[in-house]
């Protein structure tokens, strides 16, 4: 297998465990409650367990963008740090804007607590993300 595929595919795994341990702590910190999965599976009707895989597959596929193109893009960038941070922040855009059209699509699960710290929590586990996956994934 390739190296750049299978660096994408830990990376994405590595990075989304990441991310969700971030979803699991937040409320401990004081910020609303976040789970993706059953986000996910309330939003299409499905088993908590196929929110899992789907929230993991995104995952991946979000990794698999970052180690074919987007590291392209920072390429100037030194820090794996950094390159991951600006990351996550597309990603944390990108996430934000799809959130945005599903909600007009499909019935999203009621926000608990404050929506502004539910964004910073979402914003924070994308960060996580993005260097998670640019810590694996190198060029």
């Amino acid at each position: 297998m390739n190296n750049k595929i299978t660096q994408a595919l830990i990376g994405g795994i590595v990075a989304t465990i990441a991310f969700t341990i971030v979803t699991i702590i937040a409320p401990m910190m004081g910020m609303p409650k976040m789970n993706p999965p059953e986000m996910l599976s309330v939003m299409m009707g499905v088993p908590i367990v196929v929110g899992w895989i789907i929230h993991f597959i995104i995952g991946i596929i979000f990794s698999f963008a970052y180690a074919f193109f987007f590291i392209q893009v920072v390429k100037k960038v030194s820090s794996n740090i950094l390159k991951g941070a600006i990351f996550g922040l597309v990603v944390f855009i990108f996430a934000q804007i799809m959130l945005a059209i599903m909600d007009t699509m499909m019935p999203m699960p009621p926000t608990e607590g404050s929506v502004i710290l539910l964004v910073i929590g979402s914003f924070i586990g994308h960060i996580v993300f993005g260097i998670g996956v640019a810590m694996v994934v190198k060029e």
